[in-house]
């Protein structure tokens, strides 16, 4: 018998697997056994060198051994999490081509040749489209109509990625993009810790619609928790969003506040004072401080984990330390002479009391904004000091 006609458990195919199958599990001993089965048996009727790994994450009741016994190669990861589960897995993958799937039979095992004949249509990535295919019962309303749209739009928003359902667990990809995805959460982030990468690295990513089914077994996922720290991932690997444009309004609308006072420009029929010139001295320090964390953080991307962004390329070769230095120095010097016009009239009037609350709140503004700038600009060429070395 010729090796390519051997069962997908023989020695010859554990020694050079095509597909490595990768099921993270943590106490999935109602279920694991079913999963290696199906997937053995998806192997062999359609003639596929592979294996299958389970990622194990410290289950306690028998399913490492459970898996085994069927047929899979284990790796225990004692480490918990869905992506410390998933990363040990992709460590001990043999496979040109991964495919990943949950160990709770979810996720249709017989759709295996479908995410593998994407990839060798030439997709580097293929996640699952579950949306349009949901079982009843197989997803909780808030997760179908709230949390998982919500989640999936906010990161379409932020990264452009055009993809429909960023959490689907079935997906494939190439092996070799790994080392561009460089995936590193350890939580259930690490679904939308691969897809941000892949777009930020320009994979070919395609999807595939695929039936969800009511899971077996008790659900390892946590709402709330879960949901908060997929955005907060988000959040954080996009600077524009967290900062820059935050900071960009806070800065305009506290502008224009204290412009509209210092102009005495009338508001609904109301002049506004002093109070309203507080406000927007705060709206503008707060502003430019926060659009400076946002410059930094787009400068530590760009430099330090070696990012594409065109956005800031293009900045970076208009502006140099010099610019920021000087538009520092300015805006602190005007702050100091509005501040020098204060103490002269002080002295006119022979050091009585004094009413120019409206010029000390812009002077004091001028000069913090200044020394921000001004400082920010250094911070800035030191992240650079990477690029250049």
């Amino acid at each position: 018998m010729r090796a390519e006609n051997l069962p997908a458990t023989t020695t010859v195919d554990r020694l050079a697997p095509d597909v490595s199958v990768v099921i993270p599990c943590l106490n999935e001993a109602q279920t694991i056994e079913r999963c290696v089965q199906s997937v053995l048996a998806v192997f062999e009727e359609h003639g596929i060198r592979g294996e299958v790994i389970v990622a194990d994450n410290g289950s306690t009741d028998g399913s490492p051994e459970l898996a085994e016994q069927a047929g899979a190669r284990v790796v225990r990861e004692p480490r918990r999490g869905y992506g410390s589960a998933y990363l040990a897995g992709f460590g001990a993958a043999r496979g040109d081509r991964i495919v990943m799937a949950d160990a709770d039979l979810t996720y249709d095992f017989a759709e295996i040749p479908r995410f593998l004949e994407k990839i060798d249509q030439g997709a580097e990535l293929v996640i699952g489209n579950r949306m349009a295919n949901i079982q009843p019962g197989a997803m909780p309303w808030l997760h179908r109509y709230v949390g998982n749209p919500v989640l999936t739009g906010i990161l379409n928003l932020f990264f452009k990625t055009g993809v429909d359902d960023a959490h689907c667990g079935m997906r494939a990809l190439r092996r070799d993009v790994l080392p561009r995805l460089d995936l590193r959460t350890t939580g259930m982030e690490f679904a939308s810790e691969m897809v941000i990468r892949a777009a930020k690295e320009e994979l070919e990513i395609a999807q595939l619609p695929i039936e969800y089914h009511p899971r077996e077994g008790e659900s390892k996922l946590s709402t709330w928790r879960d949901g908060w720290r997929h955005l907060r991932f988000l959040l954080v690997h996009s600077p524009t969003y967290l900062f820059l444009l935050p900071g960009a309004l806070l800065t305009l609308v506290g502008s224009l506040v204290l412009l509209t006072v210092l102009a005495r420009v009338n508001v609904f029929g109301r002049q506004w004072d002093v109070h309203a010139m507080i406000a927007g001295a705060m709206l503008t320090i707060v502003g430019t401080q926060v659009l400076a964390l946002g410059l930094c953080a787009r400068a530590y991307g760009v430099y330090v984990l070696g990012e594409a962004d065109a956005l800031f390329e293009r900045w970076r070769s208009r502006f140099r330390l010099e610019h920021g230095l000087l538009a520092g120095a300015i805006l602190f010097t005007t702050g100091l002479v509005v501040g020098g016009v204060i103490v002269g009239k002080w002295i006119q009037r022979g050091g009585g009391e004094l009413s120019e609350a409206r010029l000390g709140l812009l002077g004091a503004t001028l000069v913090i904004v200044g020394i921000q700038v001004f400082f920010s600009s250094f911070l800035l060429s030191i992240l650079g000091l990477r690029r250049s070395a």
